[in-house]
């Protein structure tokens, strides 16, 4: 398995990250275990979490995702071969979010009682708030630094601009800094990443760990008609920003590139994000070992540069 670092930090991780928004949800506690074992015998070593997954399922509260890993980490005995990233300020669905430095604080004693650990390697704003100045946020995160709660923290959906903002604070104030960062990035969604983030990552060597990597599924290939999607309303935002020329277009060329690499769709949707500049994981959740497996060899596949520039130029906004 591949491995990079982390921003400036010494956190060396698998070049894919496991996400774990399925566990407790989509994926029932056995399963998430069996999903957690195919990873590791891989050679992963990098789960992603958050504390409001997953609020929004009707009975839920959050945390749940945080609980499965916390049991798992805790009979596999295996926390300190593991890389575990989890976030803060999302809704909880009981009113609690944000980056305030109260919500922070309780924030981190739920997840951590909730992993079963001691220390969050990566501790992520999940969302901006910019009701809270970035000094009270800054200032909660290094003093969970200090106090070795927490090793590293990064931000989820920020700007650059607001990133930007961020570094400079923590610069100015001598606090930790965000040292990756989670956007939205895939094919069919590369513009504002790669004009405005990218740089900056690359400029101030942070980490960049993507979500919805995959396109909510429609990068798998198994949705080539309105009739294929289910009734749920991700399904409908597949239907809605997906489903149209250009992102057929792209799936025509991924299924010739895998074909050629005997390889599936998402393989190779997977592959290209590993092969950008500046990446340091594609986050990917999956709900069986055998989706564990087959994203699992994406980062093996070595797409040729032709093979990468036809996937550029179909992709091109």
């Amino acid at each position: 398995m591949i491995t990079r670092k982390v921003g400036r930090t010494d956190l060396e991780v698998s070049a894919l990250c496991l996400g774990g928004n399925v566990f407790g949800w989509t994926c029932d506690e056995p399963t998430s275990f069996s999903v957690l074992d195919t990873f590791v015998e891989g050679g992963g070593n990098f789960v992603d979490t958050a504390d409001a997954y997953s609020a929004w399922v009707p009975g839920h509260s959050g945390g749940e995702s945080e609980e499965v890993l916390g049991k798992w980490l805790k009979q596999r005995k295996n926390r300190e071969r593991m890389i575990i990233a989890t976030k803060v300020g999302a809704s909880m669905g009981n009113g609690g979010k944000g980056l305030s430095r109260q919500h922070i604080m309780q924030g981190v004693e739920d997840s951590l009682r909730r992993l079963q650990t001691d220390y969050i390697d990566l501790y992520q704003a999940h969302v901006d708030d910019e009701s809270v100045p970035l000094e009270e946020t800054l200032e909660a995160f290094n003093d969970l630094i200090k106090a070795g709660k927490v090793r590293y923290i990064g931000a989820s959906n920020y700007t650059a601009a607001r990133l930007t903002t961020a570094l400079r604070v923590s610069l100015q104030q001598g606090y930790g800094r965000y040292e990756c960062i989670q956007p939205p990035y895939h094919l069919l969604n590369r513009a504002t990443y790669e004009s405005e983030i990218e740089p900056l990552c690359l400029e101030q060597e942070i980490g960049v760990i993507t979500y919805s990597s995959l396109a909510s599924g429609f990068l798998t290939g198994k949705y080539r008609s309105g009739q294929d999607l289910p009734s749920t309303p991700r399904a409908q935002g597949i239907q809605k920003n997906y489903m149209n020329e250009k992102g057929f277009k792209v799936l025509d060329q991924l299924e010739r590139i895998a074909h050629e690499h005997d390889a599936s769709i998402a393989q190779v949707a997977l592959s290209w994000i590993i092969s950008r500049p500046g990446i340091t994981a594609p986050i990917a959740s999956a709900t069986s070992v055998e989706q564990t497996r087959e994203m699992l060899q994406s980062v093996s596949l070595r797409l040729t540069q032709e093979e990468g520039e036809a996937l550029d130029q179909v992709s091109a906004s």
